[in-house]
C-alpha cells in the first residue's frame, strides 16, 4: 500500500492489555504511533488497559526491549490519536473523567461502531 492509500485510510486499534501484559500493550500503541503518522487513528482502551488512560497509569511500564509505554502514547497522542476508553470498563475499575490523562475520552461501542462504519480499518 502507497503513502497516499494510507493517507485515505483510517485506523482503529483494539488495545486491552495494560500493566497485565506491558508487552502486548507496547504493541498495540506501537502499530497506533505508526498509523497515526498517517491516518486517522483511534484506540479503543477496554479491560486492563483501562488502567493506561489514567494519570501515571502507565509510568515504569516498560517491556524488554522495547520503548516506555508512556512515551508511546505521548507520541500517540502528539500526533492526533485518540484513545477512547470503554465507559462499562471505566465504570468497573472506579475511573472517572477526571482521572484521564490529556487525550483520552470515555467514549464506548456507538463511537467506535461508528468510526468502523466510516470506513476505519481494525489492527489487533
Amino acid at each position: 500500500m502507497s503513502q497516499a492509500n494510507l493517507e485515505e485510510h483510517k485506523f482503529l486499534i483494539n488495545c486491552s492489555d495494560g500493566a497485565n501484559n506491558p508487552e502486548r500493550a507496547t504493541v498495540s500503541f506501537l502499530l497506533a504511533v505508526t498509523a497515526a503518522q498517517t491516518s486517522e487513528t483511534a484506540v479503543f482502551a477496554t479491560a486492563d488497559a483501562a488502567g493506561l488512560c489514567v494519570r501515571g497509569g502507565a509510568d515504569g511500564l516498560v517491556a524488554e526491549g522495547y520503548e516506555p509505554l508512556a512515551k508511546l502514547i505521548r507520541h500517540f497522542i502528539a500526533n492526533e490519536g485518540r484513545i477512547w476508553l470503554c465507559p462499562a470498563c471505566a465504570k468497573a475499575k472506579g475511573i472517572t473523567a477526571d482521572d484521564l490523562i490529556e487525550g483520552v475520552e470515555i467514549a464506548g461501542a456507538p463511537r467506535t461502531m461508528a468510526f468502523m462504519a466510516s470506513g476505519a480499518r481494525l489492527l489487533a
